[in-house]
């Protein structure tokens, strides 16, 4: 069901009624393909792959999941996405309890990249085709940090990436304590990064579940700062009333989810939030599709959950 709000067209000065479907599933079937050591050619890791059924060409987007976390726990947001005409590309870290520098997941998520050229069409459905040459890469948490990472050239990859999109980033324990490598500088538009970036932050990442356990997405290293240092194209969308894992699916464990503070409402909407948000800004950067972004910018109420700030910056 589309939502809608009214807006004032600049242009014509006459009131329309704005549109948009990007919070509900979208029209195309999907199939969920997961991808291991017996594909050949052989992924670098294991990958979890959410594309259409429906032959054609689709632009390719890859998410990267947070600390400890598994791919298989975004299935929803990843089927939410691709049934909007967007393949979905999911790789496996290697997990481990122990916090270190990212410098591995980084080169495993350029590996990766490399791998789709020739990996990515053998394991899609019949017909359909990825168009490389508009990829996005995405990364929740620590692999907001991961994402941002490669980009910013702490990993070479052969394709380049046309969008960039951090979903509740984290760099860190605290400004003193970032992860390697130190991506955060504090200062300004300073990431050299030339390409659109999308920023999804939290309202109750920073907050601690309880007296036990830090807050998931501290302050000075989670979304505030990282949209802070963006340059222009960039936009910027806090859930308020949600927290770091709750955009996970209902399944993830909860001796995981636990940890962190987590909003008193239903998950799925925070979900739907999330990837339709993600849905909106991939239509705007890669399909030059930017209505369902503007309207969303315009009404920030037309989102299931309540979006607190909404911020952009074009120049």
């Amino acid at each position: 069901m589309a939502t809608s709000a009214e807006i004032m067209n600049p242009s014509t000065e006459v009131l329309e009624t704005a549109v948009t479907s990007v919070f509900q599933p979208g029209k195309l079937a999907i199939e969920v393909i997961p991808v291991d050591h017996d594909t050949n050619p052989t992924p670098p890791i294991p990958i979890l792959i959410a594309s259409p059924k429906d032959a054609g060409t689709y632009p390719v987007a890859m998410l990267l999941h947070g600390f400890c976390l598994q791919n298989h726990f975004y299935e929803e947001v990843l089927k939410h996405i691709a049934s909007f005409g967007f393949i979905m590309v999911a790789p496996q870290f290697h997990i481990s309890m122990m916090a270190k520098g990212d410098t591995e997941d980084i080169a495993a998520a350029a590996e990766v990249t490399d791998w789709l050229t020739k990996g990515l069409p053998s394991v899609l459905p019949k017909g359909v085709e990825p168009n490389l040459s508009k990829l996005a890469l995405a990364g929740h948490s620590r692999g907001g940090h991961t994402a941002f990472s490669l980009v910013l050239g702490h990993g070479k990859t052969n394709l380049k990436f046309s969008a960039l999109i951090g979903l509740d980033p984290v760099a860190g324990t605290s400004k003193f304590l970032q992860i390697s490598p130190k991506i955060l500088t504090y200062e300004p538009s300073s990431f050299d990064i030339p390409m659109p970036i999308l920023v999804i932050g939290t309202g109750l990442g920073e907050e601690k579940k309880n007296i036990l356990f830090p807050p998931c997405a501290p302050k000075d290293v989670n979304h505030k700062e990282f949209y802070h240092e963006c340059k222009p194209p960039c936009y910027y969308f806090v859930t308020r009333d949600y927290g770091h894992l709750d955009m996970l699916d209902d399944d993830a464990p909860k001796f995981m989810t636990c940890m962190c503070k987590d909003g008193n409402n239903c998950k799925d909407m925070m979900r739907k939030t999330v990837a339709g948000i993600m849905v909106a800004f991939l239509k705007a950067v890669l399909n030059e599709e930017d209505g369902d972004l503007r309207v969303i910018l315009k009404d920030p109420k037309l989102a299931p959950t309540t979006l607190d700030p909404v911020e952009h910056r074009l120049a």
